[in-house]
């Protein structure tokens, strides 16, 4: 029988007859059956892979940020994280987080492929993706916050761990994950049990405080207790998995690659391209680890101190030059030095140099400027918004900030010492530092009077053109001698070494200002 038979014959007015629309429904279904057939090729997607390993801080921040928009400049489908870490920087987990949901996340699929351990902020990453895969024998969890110098307690430890928590709980609403089984990762004070809904066939997870009464809807008498109050939970890939974490579980990277083109129906374009951390970001977080940045802070404090040993612009003051823009770089490339840090160090380098090149001795202005450098540095390892002063917001911070003093004070501590050493073995027998161009030696004088420079109200024979010999180096204050007596002086502007011969320039007070003498031809 014909479907679009009819009494009449058929009109755009009226439409399609009874008949007629039924047959045009088959017609459409059959066209759809047809359309998925097996021989219908799957969508072809592209994929990237970019690792996350090692310490998480802010430097691989950064990265993840790069390659993820480069991803996404290439039009990738699939953003694949290959995780491999014990942990890190809460605040640069956090950001990595808030990237990965907030902004990446919602232009392109990403997955965390747990390829060895996903811990403490490892796992918040993890589960800031919308799928997680895992390799066999794989953990995941314990993200419980610690302070650099131990464990966090009391209201402290509270306050900390609520912010995490809330990015986990962030991450399990966006993504899908139980967010009683991720808070659990993060809290010890939780217990979470699992309870089947009758009504769906699946497990649910319920803090304790939250666990459901309605027996139509929830199998209570079978409920089973996953975290006991006073764990953090830790997960194997198997378990992950059974409890809803993990989506799959992948004998290595090229399985789960497959389980996801299985599952989603689609085929990934080969070679599938893996963004890795550039030299220059390796470099900086190198130059940024604790050990490396004990190196710079002494290398700048013994190339000065040489330096003005040793007068002249030369090896030792480029050491330190260059320790000091290695070290400001690294920190302002990471965000940590801003220009808070940068003018408060710059400040005390001047003073510093006041104090050495103006102001005969060493008093309060070197001083300052010690302490100006010692504040700039250490605001350098302090984390803080770029318009905000380095200073620690709350007790977590707090105990940040005292850590960090201990390792910038010990580096100092090592500086005083080798310092010493120095003044002791090198400088005063003249037996490393000595100078080639030092051709004239000090004479031999037996000195009653010290370097106390022209008493004031006193009279004195010295007047402008007298010659003297430089006893302690000008660089450009120091100490000449002018017949049987010993006068603070200061060059003008010039490094100036013992047993040069100087010609008195000014008298202002009892400041003496020198130059030394050219020699005759």
């Amino acid at each position: 029988m014909n479907l679009f038979s009819g009494h009449r014959p058929y009109s755009k007015k009226e439409g399609l007859p009874p008949a007629g629309r039924a047959g045009l429904i088959l017609l459409m279904l059959a066209a759809a059956v047809l359309s998925a057939a097996p021989d219908s090729p799957p969508p072809v997607k592209r994929a990237v892979v970019i690792t996350c390993h090692e310490t998480i801080d802010d430097g691989l921040y950064r990265s993840i940020v790069r390659r993820g928009n480069e991803a996404i400049r290439a039009k990738a489908d699939y953003l694949i994280l290959d995780i491999s870490t014990y942990g890190g920087l809460v605040e640069s987990a956090d950001n990595i987080s808030k990237y990965l949901v907030l902004d990446i996340g919602k232009k392109i699929h990403t997955v965390a492929y747990v390829s060895t351990e996903a811990i403490s902020a490892g796992a918040m990453i993890s589960v800031s993706c919308k799928d997680i895969i895992m390799r066999e024998n794989t953990t995941i969890g314990c993200s419980a916050p610690l302070a650099l110098g131990g464990q966090l307690e009391g209201a402290e430890r509270e306050k900390v761990e609520s912010f995490v928590r809330a990015a986990f709980s962030r991450a399990a609403q966006a993504n899908g994950y139980p967010e009683a089984l991720l808070k659990a990762m993060v809290s010890q004070n939780l217990e979470v049990w699992q309870v089947r809904n009758k009504k769906t066939g699946q497990n649910e997870y319920f803090e304790k405080e939250y666990l459901p009464a309605d027996p139509n809807t929830y199998d209570l008498a079978n409920r089973k207790l996953v975290v006991k109050e006073g764990e953090l939970l830790t997960l194997t890939a198997s378990k992950a998995l059974e409890y809803g974490i993990a989506r799959a579980v992948a004998a290595d990277l090229d399985e789960a690659i497959a389980f996801l083109e299985k599952r989603d129906g689609v085929v990934f374009e080969r070679p599938i391209p893996r963004l890795e951390t550039t030299w220059s970001e390796e470099l900086v977080r190198f130059l940024n680890s604790p050990l490396v940045v004990s190196i710079l802070v002494l290398g700048i404090l013994l190339g000065i101190y040489v330096e003005l040993n040793t007068p002249g612009i030369g090896l030792p003051s480029a050491v330190a030059l260059t320790c000091l823009v290695i070290l400001v770089g690294s920190k302002y490339l990471i965000g940590l030095a801003n220009w808070v840090e940068i003018a408060i160090l710059a400040v005390g380098i001047i003073l510093l140099l006041i104090e050495i090149f103006a102001i005969p001795g060493f008093g309060l202005t070197g001083t300052a400027g010690i302490l100006c450098i010692f504040a700039g540095l250490l605001g350098m390892m302090i984390k803080n918004a770029p318009d905000e002063f380095p200073w620690p917001k709350g007790d977590g911070e707090w105990k940040v900030f005292l850590d960090n003093l201990t390792g910038l004070s010990l580096g100092f501590l090592l500086f005083f010492i080798i310092a010493y050493l120095l003044a002791k073995y090198c400088f005063a027998k003249g037996t490393l530092f000595k100078r080639v161009v030092l051709t004239e030696s000090v004479p031999s004088v037996s000195l009653s009077i010290s370097a106390t420079g022209l008493p004031e109200g006193e009279e004195t024979p010295l007047q402008p053109g007298d010659i003297g010999i430089v006893v302690g180096t000008c660089r450009p204050a120091g100490t000449a001698r002018f017949g049987d007596k010993i006068v603070d002086v200061v060059s003008e502007g010039e490094f100036i070494e013992p047993g040069r011969t100087v010609v008195i320039q000014n008298i202002s007070g009892n400041r003496v200002i020198v130059k030394e003498q050219e020699k005759k031809q």
